[in-house]
């Protein structure tokens, strides 16, 4: 058997040959000779930016070749927040392998539809895998690593690691087993080139719980990208909006904090998970920016009657969309203006936003 499980013989099986290695992953990998440090002394090196997934005001979610964690209590939004960044990624023409150990093809792609993401571009570039069998050292191995060389995708999403821990007979709380499934499948999505990214639950006990998902603490402490946990606030379903915020819990490179307001247990307030659900076949998800509420100096009085002046005169409610499209402005202001609109009453608090009272000038120019 060749190093890394490629290219074993199998009988009536047609084996790739070893040209068909992951990028990332060679034959003989000499990780213990000195590194050449000639990029940092030159200054050529620079520190990985998150450029995979976007925030609504452009800011990404993870780092490339990195690995990450999402974690949440059963219906937080895990799952929505990465589907969020694999409509990013397809937008932009680039490959999203799915591994998926708890729901099936349906589900997701089924939410992808939901969010209007186009059927070719799903077809094309979206890759759903399904196992059912352990990933061992042979011909699935080999699919995997044929896979991720052919679409080379920016985004590699883990779903369910516990379930995926188990099919592989290892110890969610042992850190020895996590270490193991870590350098098993998210670090070989990660050094294939992709942002590795893997859902996990957090403890029941909100008091109990701290920056950690369930199980091993070494899930988090061997993470090099970013650790997200995601607090529900207003339950997900159809016709309803729910929201969750997104805190981050760990980020080895340290550029995603500087985007986000500090927030209790050591934690940091990347922004909130919203997804408004129009009817079972269409819903809009968006990732907003923190709004720091204890800045008082500023209002954004002049946009928060353009938006109450759009609904007034459209007649009727207006998506969070549709009102950045009539009204002219940065699209975060628009959203803390809008923000600031639902919280002092003047139109509803879940889209699409309806007019509650008349705009009177907010008390302050901004």
């Amino acid at each position: 058997m060749s190093a890394g499980g490629f290219g074993q013989d199998y009988p009536d099986v047609e084996v790739p040959p070893p040209d068909h290695l992951v990028v990332g992953e060679p034959v003989f990998r000499r990780s213990w000779k000195p590194v050449d440090l000639s990029d940092v002394l030159d200054g050529a090196w620079k520190p990985a930016e998150p450029t995979v997934g976007r925030r609504a005001d452009g800011i990404g979610l993870f780092y490339p070749g990195k690995v990450h964690t999402v974690s949440s209590e059963s219906e937080g939004g895990k799952t929505w927040l990465v589907l969020a960044a694999v409509v990013h990624e397809l937008s932009v023409g680039n490959h999203v392998v799915y591994v998926d150990f708890e729901d099936d093809e349906g589900g997701i792609v089924g939410r992808l539809l939901t969010l209007q993401v186009d059927k070719q571009a799903i077809r094309e570039r979206f890759h759903y895998v399904r196992p059912l069998d352990a990933l061992g050292s042979g011909i699935h191995l080999d699919d995997l690593g044929v896979l991720l060389r052919d679409v080379q995708p920016t985004l590699g999403i883990v779903d369910g690691v516990t379930e995926a821990m188990t099919l592989h007979g290892l110890d969610t709380n042992s850190n020895s087993d996590a270490a193991t499934f870590g350098r098993m499948l998210p670090r070989r999505l990660a050094d294939a080139g992709a942002a590795s990214v893997s859902l996990d639950h957090v403890t029941k006990s909100a008091e109990g719980r701290g920056r950690y998902s369930l199980g091993a603490v070494h899930k988090l402490n061997a993470l090099d990208g970013a650790a997200y946990v995601l607090e529900n606030r207003n339950s997900f379903g159809v016709g309803i909006t729910g929201r969750s915020t997104i805190r981050i819990a760990k980020d080895r490179p340290g550029q995603l904090r500087r985007h986000a307001l500090s927030s209790s247990g050591g934690l940091h307030w990347f922004g909130d998970l919203v997804m408004a659900s129009h009817h079972e076949t269409w819903a809009e998800l968006e990732v907003a920016a923190p709004v720091d509420t204890a800045d008082v100096e500023f209002r954004p009085t002049h946009l928060m009657g353009a938006i109450c002046a759009a609904i007034e005169k459209v007649g009727r409610p207006l998506s969070g969309t549709q009102i950045e499209a009539m009204v002219k402005g940065k699209a975060t202001t628009i959203r803390q203006a809008r923000a600031l609109l639902e919280v002092e009453g003047y139109i509803s608090d879940k889209t699409p936003f309806a007019l509650l009272k008349p705009w009177d000038g907010g008390g302050q120019d901004d």
